[in-house]
């Protein structure tokens, strides 16, 4: 059983609207596959994506990194597609600039909480969770204009 992240509404909204750049570890060339279809819907709606698949040189036509430690530059927020079982060693491989650590649905490890300075979110979906935070908003006057939809 994965605990909650303990999140609420308004914080996951915050980390959706005040990012840009979100690297995807685990993205897929496959875009039927979640690790394929989150990462693009999300370049649709206007974010920066930096995918980190070590099998491809590019993916929908956009440089893909070997690793997570082959990208120099700061991130928003990586968004990670992989199995649980190796969050431990990605936990300890993550240095750098970036803020949020985002696991995708079904994925959790105790090893998360000892990012310490980081916001982690988990067994949560990017893209769910910006139809239901963000888009739910498109109509509405405050409308942070990001989505073309």
């Amino acid at each position: 059983m994965i605990p909650p992240d303990g999140l609420t509404d308004e914080e996951v909204k915050a980390v959706l609207e005040n990012s840009k750049r979100i690297m995807v570890i685990g993205m897929s060339r496959d875009p039927a596959k979640a690790a394929g279809e989150v990462p693009l819907f999300l370049r649709s709606v206007g974010y920066e994506i930096i995918p980190v698949n070590p099998f491809a040189e590019q993916i929908s036509g956009i440089k893909a990194y070997k690793s997570f430690s082959d990208f120099q530059e700061t991130v928003d927020v990586i968004d990670v597609f992989r199995p649980s079982v190796e969050l431990p060693t990605l936990v300890d491989e993550l240095k750098g600039a970036y803020r949020v650590l985002w696991l995708q649905e079904g994925i959790y490890d105790d090893s998360v909480q000892r990012l310490k300075g980081k916001l982690v979110v988990w067994n949560r979906c990017m893209m769910k969770e910006y139809k239901r935070l963000i888009l739910k908003d498109y109509h509405s006057p405050r409308f942070n204009g990001r989505a073309k939809a």
